[in-house]
C-alpha cells in the first residue's frame, strides 16, 4: 500500500484540502466509462485509484517542485494568452524561459508526462504503475477543469474574494453534488493528449469571469450577516460560507460546477482509454490482482511553505 507519511502532517495541522471529495469522486465514476477491455481491471481498483487521486496534493508538502504542476497562470502573460503561449514545452521555454513557465505553472504539460509514463507503464504490463499513474492523471486532469486553476488571481485575493477557491471546487460539491448526474458516456480516444489539455485549460479559464463576478455581484446583494456560518470540522469549528449564500451563488452559476465535474469524468476515461490504446491495447485479464502495489515514501520538507505549496486545493 502506497506509504504517504505526509497524510499525518495534514491532519495534525488541519490543512486537509476540502476538494479531497471531488477528486475521489470523479477518479471514481471515471472507471464506468471505459470499455469491456479496460473496466474490469479499473472496477477490480477502482478503490485505489479513488484513495490515491489525492497524492498529488499531498506531496505539494513534501516535493517543491511538485505545486507548479497543479496549475498555469495563463493570464500572466497578458492579453490573449492562448494565441501567445505556444503549445509544445521546447518552443514555451524557448519564449518565455523554464524558470518563468515553472514560477506560473507548468499544468498541461504535466499532464502530457504523465499520460506517458502511464502509456509506458501499460507496455510494460506494470500493475503498479499503471495504478499509481492513472490516479495521477486523475488529478492532474481534474485540476485542469478547474477555472481558479488557471489564473494568477487563484484565491481571490487580487479581488478582494480570498477564499473563493475552497468555495468553488470544495464547498459546492459537497453541498450539492449528490444531485448531479454522472452518467457521462463511453470514453473516447484523444489523438493529441497536450491539444486536449491545453484545450481543457482554455475552457476553464473561459469561465473564471462568471466564477469571480458572480460571486462579488452576491456578496454585494446578499445579506452581510447570512453570508457564513460556522460549522464543526473534526475537532475544530470552522467560519463557511453559509448553506443559503452557496445555493444562491450555485444558481447563478446555472450548473457549471456540475458541468466541469462531467466533463472531468470523461477526461479521466478517455485518456485512460487513450494511454491503453497507445500502449498497444494489452490484455490485461491476468493483471487484475495488485499484490505488490507501488510503494512511495513521502517525507514532509519543513523549508517548504504555504506559499510554496500555493493554495490551489481541489
Amino acid at each position: 500500500m502506497l506509504l504517504i507519511l505526509v497524510f499525518s502532517y495534514f491532519s495534525a495541522n488541519s490543512i486537509l484540502p476540502w476538494g479531497f471529495f471531488a477528486h475521489k469522486r470523479v477518479n471514481k465514476y471515471a472507471v464506468f466509462t471505459l470499455p469491456e477491455e479496460l473496466i474490469g481491471f479499473y472496477k477490480h481498483n477502482i478503490e485505489y485509484v479513488e484513495e490515491h487521486s489525492v497524492d498529488p496534493d499531498k506531496r505539494r508538502y513534501a516535493l517543491k517542485e511538485e505545486a507548479p504542476r497543479h496549475y498555469i497562470d495563463i493570464d500572466h502573460y497578458g492579453e490573449n494568452p492562448f494565441e501567445k503561449m505556444p503549445r509544445k514545452w521546447n518552443d514555451a521555454v524557448a519564449k518565455y524561459s523554464e524558470d518563468t513557465l515553472k514560477a506560473y505553472g507548468i499544468l498541461p504539460w504535466h499532464i502530457q508526462t504523465i499520460y506517458n509514463r502511464l502509456v509506458y507503464a501499460f507496455i510494460d504490463k506494470d500493475v503498479s504503475k499503471i495504478l499509481k499513474y492513472s490516479a495521477d492523471l486523475g488529478h492532474y486532469i481534474a485540476d485542469a477543469h478547474v477555472p481558479l486553476h488557471t489564473t494568477e488571481n487563484y484565491n481571490g485575493q487580487l479581488t478582494g474574494q480570498k477564499g473563493i477557491h475552497a468555495f468553488w471546487e470544495s464547498r459546492l460539491p459537497e453541498l450539492f453534488s449528490e444531485d448531479y448526474n454522472y452518467l457521462v458516456g463511453t470514453a473516447q480516444y484523444k489523438y493529441s493528449v497536450l491539444d486536449f489539455a491545453w484545450e481543457t485549460v482554455e475552457s476553464s479559464h473561459a469561465a473564471l469571469d462568471s466564477v469571480l463576478s458572480f460571486d462579488k455581484i452576491l456578496s454585494e446583494t446578499f445579506e452581510k450577516d447570512k453570508q457564513y456560518s460556522y460549522e464543526k470540522r473534526g475537532a475544530k469549528t470552522i467560519n463557511v460560507r453559509s448553506e443559503d449564500f452557496s445555493a444562491a451563488y450555485h444558481d447563478m452559476l446555472d450548473g457549471m460546477v456540475e458541468r466541469r465535474m462531467r466533463k472531468t469524468i470523461i477526461s479521466i476515461g478517455s485518456l485512460w482509454y487513450s494511454a491503453w490504446i497507445d500502449a498497444g491495447q494489452p490484455v490485461l485479464d491476468g493483471m487484475k490482482n495488485s499484490d505488490t502495489p507501488f510503494t512511495e515514501e513521502i517525507k514532509i520538507d519543513h523549508k517548504i511553505t504555504k506559499k510554496d505549496a500555493r493554495g490551489h486545493q481541489h
